[in-house]
């Protein structure tokens, strides 16, 4: 085995004891990251601990830097890792830190707040550890037309009862206007309740009980939907990754790539 592959091994997989340590070690690493980017965000512990919070977070820029490089260098197609989701968000836990270095000046701090708070993207990176986290979003996306269906009779449900709600209330009881009334009406039927407007007639309480009691049923359909094909998905144990396109759902018995025929 050589170098590279070596490396793949160690920081794709996990089926290795120093892949395992590997994943541990990154794992700890960046939920203490997250923790320091929370922290930092309040002013009192940042007045106190501020430096050492400074200190910390390079050290983790500079270990999740090294990570990234050494992912580029172990695959045999670096851009698929590039631009892939996981690639993504493993550039943009550590672009922040660097931009700040860039950006100087009092006038900038503010510019330099907002794009170090991009660095929360980090919490993205603990999803490759997930070992459920592909049937879930396998079960998302075979159940995205079901969804969007669903979501498309809701929004033509609120346009109608906000509708209705204008017709019955009308202005002087706070429903101004048609977009008024459907925001009201989503408010309701997503069961938030915010309060800011609530109906005063008979008829447009009557109308609100039966969008207040819908709400409960419609909140349960998407859930019952992704739940069907969750059931449907088969448990993948195999952390095998093609180091040819970074492929990693393979059968537990896969021998290649089912993308482009890599033995894995």
């Amino acid at each position: 085995m050589t170098f590279k592959e070596r490396v793949h091994e160690i920081i794709f997989e996990a089926d290795t004891p120093a892949g395992k340590l590997f994943d541990v070690v990154l794992l700890l690493a960046i939920v203490a990251s997250i923790l320091i980017i929370m922290f930092e965000s309040v002013k009192s512990i940042d007045a106190l601990y501020g430096r050492e919070f400074k200190r910390l977070e390079w050290t983790f820029t500079i270990l999740f830097t090294l990570e990234y490089g050494f992912r580029i260098y172990s695959i045999k197609k670096p851009w698929k890792y590039i631009f892939s989701f996981y690639g993504v968000i493993d550039l943009l836990s550590v672009l922040p830190t660097y931009m700040g270095l860039f950006v100087e000046g009092t006038e900038g701090f503010m510019v330099i707040r907002s794009i170090r708070l991009i660095r929360v993207f980090r919490v993205l990176k603990l999803t490759r550890f997930l070992g459920e986290a592909q049937n879930l979003s396998t079960a998302l996306v075979a159940s995205r037309r079901k969804i969007l269906v669903f979501l498309l009779v809701v929004l033509m449900s609120t346009i109608i009862v906000g509708t209705f709600m204008y017709l019955i209330e009308g202005e002087e009881h706070g429903f101004t206007s048609i977009p008024t009334s459907i925001y009201w009406a989503i408010v309701t039927l997503t069961t938030v309740g915010y309060g800011d407007i609530s109906p005063e007639t008979t008829l447009g309480q009557l109308l609100a009980s039966v969008v207040m009691i819908l709400g409960y049923g419609i909140i349960a359909v998407p859930t019952g939907i992704v739940s069907a094909e969750l059931a449907k998905q088969p448990s993948i144990n195999n952390t095998q990754s093609c180091q040819n396109c970074g492929e990693s759902t393979h059968s537990d018995k896969a021998k290649f790539c089912h993308q482009c025929g890599e033995s894995v």
